[in-house]
């Protein structure tokens, strides 16, 4: 899926967790149940979910990652392209290597904008 697609399903767009992070992904949903000494929201059952982004620099150019998660499984929901130049400001400032990054303020406004 797009960013065009995406903009079809507002029922998703409404529940995007802006703040997570994937340090916060992994620890409410993959090591469940040790959030809970951190003050996070915890996560009560199976059933539920998150839906965040994340910027990828495993891929050359890096890509924005729109993901679904929950104790079972993690899903790429919607790979999208960075427009060049808010790409090249982030790689200004990440960290140098391969990994997977939480938004920046500036790329979260853009895509606000675009959703």
């Amino acid at each position: 899926m797009q960013l065009e697609a995406l903009q079809e399903y507002a029922d998703i767009l409404n529940d995007i967790d802006w703040e997570m992070t994937p340090e916060d992904a992994v620890t409410r949903y993959l090591e469940w149940g040790t959030s809970w000494s951190r003050g996070k929201n915890m996560v009560r059952s199976k059933s539920d979910v998150s839906y965040y982004f994340t910027i990828s620099t495993w891929h050359d150019p890096p890509i924005i990652h729109f993901m679904k998660i929950n104790t079972d499984e993690s899903l790429e929901l919607a790979a999208i392209e960075i427009p060049r130049e808010l790409r090249d400001r982030f790689l200004e400032t990440a960290p140098s290597g391969k990994g997977v990054f939480p938004l920046n303020e500036e790329i979260r406004e853009w895509l606000e904008e675009q959703l």
